[in-house]
């Protein structure tokens, strides 16, 4: 059943028909993690493709000091590892469990005879990577360009925006958010209470967030 969830939430195989996701399922193998287990270190070797069949993942690099920077989190029908569709490689980053989650995993000789039998898979990876390579290129931007207060603002603007509601519960915790914002849990919490005393947002809840004014937002 996990194999089969797998298949149907991924856009890289959804768009093929019946039969082909069957031929799918059968190399599909399921792999449970614990909240906070790490799933792949720096330094071990890739040679599956991983999609997220439930709950979150983040990737994150260390620094020589040992301080975490958030790449990005995974979510139900994401997927790491892709660099295992070309040849075994080393692994630049950490994959960790944000709570229990499960995984879908095909080796990279199964896969490699997917995409060969079905090329359109292809095309919906390259999509996917141009996509994560295009988001990785304005945050490192964005890092050398914009101040701590107008990243977050950005942010949560955008994510409103995904959301489609001036309503957002935010995908991590705080502590995860101030390290992809490439800043400090104390400063994240600081400027959130400055866009709140000027009045562009109103924090609910410890996740909770309302856009009381989204155009003042993206000003600051």
């Amino acid at each position: 059943m996990e194999g089969k969830s797998c298949i149907f939430l991924v856009p890289i195989f959804n768009h093929l028909e019946a039969g082909q996701m069957a031929e799918i399922m059968e190399v599909v193998k399921s792999v449970s993690y614990k909240k906070g287990e790490i799933i792949y270190r720096a330094g071990d070797q890739s040679n599956a493709l991983y999609i997220v069949s439930k709950g979150k993942i983040k990737i994150y690099r260390l620094s020589e000091s040992g301080r975490e920077q958030l790449v990005r989190i995974l979510f139900p029908g994401d997927f790491t590892r892709e660099l295992a569709l070309l040849n075994e490689t080393i692994h630049e980053a950490y994959a960790e469990a944000m709570e229990d989650t499960n995984i879908c995993m095909i080796t990279r000789s199964d896969l490699q005879k997917l995409l060969i039998r079905f090329p359109s898979i292809s095309l919906k990876i390259l999509s996917v990577l141009a996509k994560r390579l295009e988001s990785s290129e304005k945050q490192a931007t964005r890092f050398a360009t914009e101040k701590v207060e107008t990243r977050l603002a950005l942010f949560l603007a955008e994510f409103a925006d995904k959301e489609l509601s001036d309503e957002i519960t935010l995908p991590m915790s705080k502590k995860d958010l101030a390290s992809y914002l490439g800043t400090t849990p104390e400063t994240l919490s600081r400027k959130l209470a400055e866009l709140e005393d000027a009045g562009y947002i109103v924090q609910l809840t410890k996740k909770k967030i309302k856009i009381l004014d989204l155009d003042g937002l993206l000003l600051v």
